[in-house]
């Protein structure tokens, strides 16, 4: 186990976390996995390897001293953590997007670590005229690239999977509102959605075959919009809704009440985002151009999950249709 590469992930427990542990300790990769609550989900980080692969460590992004300790004994980082809505005065975009990643890679360089690798966002670098996420993002980039030039910054399309944040929120949405769905900015707004297997595959590649300095975008190999991806939602779960485009003013006054909910589904910033498209830039190389193309198709996966939002659920798939 001595000779074997020891990576360093932050925000282990999350989407994109889980399913790069399995890619990584499969290669065989020792893990250090990050969360800052182990005790909710310590025991799915678990089972993510085999045994002795992975270390499980509590640690929050406000304590430089022990975040200092995981470093120095890792030569891999990886930095998962980002928010898209901020909650209360602690969790907010300037901390957990700017400050934290400013933090980790002045640690990095003063350890000297092999690659330091970041979760960005794409599509940021128009929208942060307008949001206050993007411009979190767009300034953390910019700390990153300053403290520790080699840093490989990936800036991936809206991922998806069986326990996202976009297209489970929407199923669950189209499942719970009758009759009519609202739709912001007629619907227009382009996606390349990227399945979340495709982008650990990604980051697996950059660290085996040594990627540095880079900014990536990282997107699946369809351009969707935003009307036709919940008109894709609908079929797969056999819902029928009217798409109905609302006026900004109105959309305005729906995110703004739903921002007071603990956990809020949907945000005036998130709002200001879709007005903007989340495609390639054109500035920078994606994962298709350095030879890493994503292979999932966005229909096949997502019905392999849909039918949890279907009337009647597990039933409602194909394999139970001739027995009932």
């Amino acid at each position: 186990m001595k000779d074997k590469i020891r990576v360093l992930i932050f925000g282990a427990s999350g989407t994109i976390g889980t399913p790069l542990i399995r890619r990584l300790t499969k290669a065989d990769y020792v893990i250090t996995a990050v969360s800052r609550n182990l005790h909710v989900k310590g025991h799915k980080l678990k089972t993510q390897g085999p045994p002795g692969y992975i270390v499980l460590e509590e640690c929050n992004i406000y304590d430089e001293e022990k975040i200092r300790n995981l470093v120095k004994q890792n030569s891999i980082v990886i930095n998962l953590i980002g928010i898209l809505a901020e909650r209360g005065k602690i969790n907010t975009f300037e901390n957990v997007n700017e400050k934290f990643p400013s933090l980790l890679s002045k640690i990095c360089k003063e350890y000297s670590v092999k690659q330091f690798i970041h979760l960005s966002s794409l599509g940021i670098d128009e929208s942060s005229i307008d949001s206050y996420y993007a411009k979190s993002k767009l300034n953390g980039e910019n700390y990153i690239r300053k403290n520790f030039n080699e840093a490989t910054i990936l800036r991936p399309s809206v991922v998806y999977s069986v326990d996202d944040e976009f297209t489970c929120k929407f199923m669950s949405l189209l499942n719970k509102i009758p009759f009519v769905f609202p739709i912001y900015y007629r619907g227009k707004t382009l996606f390349r959605p990227i399945h979340v297997s495709d982008l650990a595959e990604i980051i697996f590649q950059i660290i085996f075959q040594n990627i540095k300095s880079k900014t990536i975008e990282c997107v699946g190999s369809e351009e969707i919009s935003l009307k036709n991806i919940l008109q894709r939602l609908l079929m797969l779960t056999g819902k029928k809704k009217l798409l109905l485009p609302i006026p900004l003013f109105v959309a305005k006054v729906i995110a703004g009440f739903f921002e007071f909910a603990p956990k809020p589904i949907f945000t005036i910033d998130q709002l200001r985002l879709l007005k903007f498209n989340n495609i390639p830039s054109g500035k920078f190389k994606t994962n298709f151009d350095i030879g890493l193309p994503s292979r999932k198709n966005f229909d096949i996966e997502i019905k392999k999950y849909s039918w949890m939002y279907s009337d009647g659920g597990q039933f409602s798939q194909e394999k139970y249709k001739d027995t009932i």
